[in-house]
């Protein structure tokens, strides 16, 4: 690839992972007027996709471009010009292991999944440039909910990548006018923002669930937000992205929407609901359930306060009970906003 060429466009794009947001992504690639492959781990995804051109687990009744063709065989979907993952942060490392001998290293990938991997607390993409250095990296991360996108909603989200002419390119063939892709060069940030928002949405959606009423959630948000700026910067991302779509609009978006499963997920837990069961009432998975172990095990390693964040761990890990978490956070000592 000519990195000072930015006027050039991925024709041959495939999508690894077929929840509904990788089929939502599926859906705007297509109607750049390309075929995109897209790898779904579910027989009866593939099924649903090539014979209903519908997606009936994930994002049941809509109609899908017949331009998608889901791939059962991972490896089909290898030969592509760029690479989007769009699977779960916890089989993010499984599933490059699996491809890294068949992907071409001059393919650029573009991470889309939110979270931490619990057992190393690495990023997305501490894996993928341990996994596959070689390969160009972008995250693409904002306030997008997969059904706005695949119903023509505009949306508007971050794309970070540390090349700028790839940026563009890559910005250049998935864009649409109701999907539009704004640049960035901070991947650190991007990746913070997109995976401790879906923490705080478990806590506001727990205020939701309590009816501490619509103020007590505006303080979870702010609060919440302040904590994901500690981390980000303590990591090395830059406030001004916190600030954007993959922060603070990511962060609005998922607090104060039942379509979020994230916030979904915390009303469950805040009527009393135990987190085993609220979860098997999901239909795909929360991410924040995984983020909040890492995260909190994170800050305490870099000696960063996150007590919202600890309190949603605390929560689902049932090492104390709802009663006593918002006891702890109404009483903590009153100190200077920061």
């Amino acid at each position: 690839m000519n990195k000072n060429n930015t006027d050039l466009h991925f024709k041959k794009i495939s999508v690894v992972g077929a929840g509904a947001w990788g089929t939502a992504l599926a859906e705007v690639i297509s109607r750049k007027g390309n075929k995109v492959n897209l790898w779904a781990r579910e027989d009866n995804v593939v099924k649903s996709i090539n014979t209903f051109n519908e997606n009936k687990l994930y994002l049941p009744d809509i109609k899908l471009s017949k331009l998608i063709v889901a791939q059962s065989e991972i490896n089909n979907v290898l030969n592509c010009d760029l690479l989007l993952m769009v699977t779960p942060s916890q089989f993010m490392r499984d599933i490059l292991e699996d491809i890294k001998n068949n992907l071409n290293e001059k393919v650029p990938v573009v991470l889309c999944s939110k979270g931490i991997e619990t057992k190393t607390l690495s990023l997305m993409s501490d894996i993928t440039e341990d996994i596959i250095p070689s390969n160009p990296l972008a995250i693409l991360s904002g306030p997008s909910f997969a059904i706005d996108v695949v119903n023509n909603k505009p949306t508007a989200v971050t794309l970070a990548c540390k090349d700028s002419s790839i940026s563009k390119s890559i910005a250049k063939s998935i864009s649409l006018p109701t999907f539009r892709p704004y640049l960035s060069d901070d991947i650190i940030g991007a990746q913070i923002g997109g995976a401790t928002k879906n923490v705080i949405a478990i806590a506001a959606g727990v205020v939701e669930g309590q009816n501490l009423g619509d103020s007590a959630r505006a303080a979870t948000i702010a609060r919440g937000f302040s904590e994901i700026n500690r981390l980000a910067i303590a990591l090395g991302g830059q406030e001004d992205t916190l600030s954007g779509l993959s922060g603070m609009g990511d962060l609005l978006l998922t607090c104060n929407s039942i379509t979020s499963r994230n916030f979904s997920l915390g009303i469950r837990l805040g009527q009393g609901i135990s987190a085993e069961k609220a979860t098997s009432e999901l239909s795909s998975i929360a991410e924040g359930m995984y983020s909040a172990k890492a995260i909190s095990k994170l800050s305490k390693k870099l000696s960063i306060e996150m007590p919202i964040t600890n309190a949603v761990n605390d929560l689902i890990e049932n090492k104390r009970s709802l009663e006593e978490i918002i006891d702890d956070l109404l009483s903590r000592p009153i100190r200077r906003e920061k």
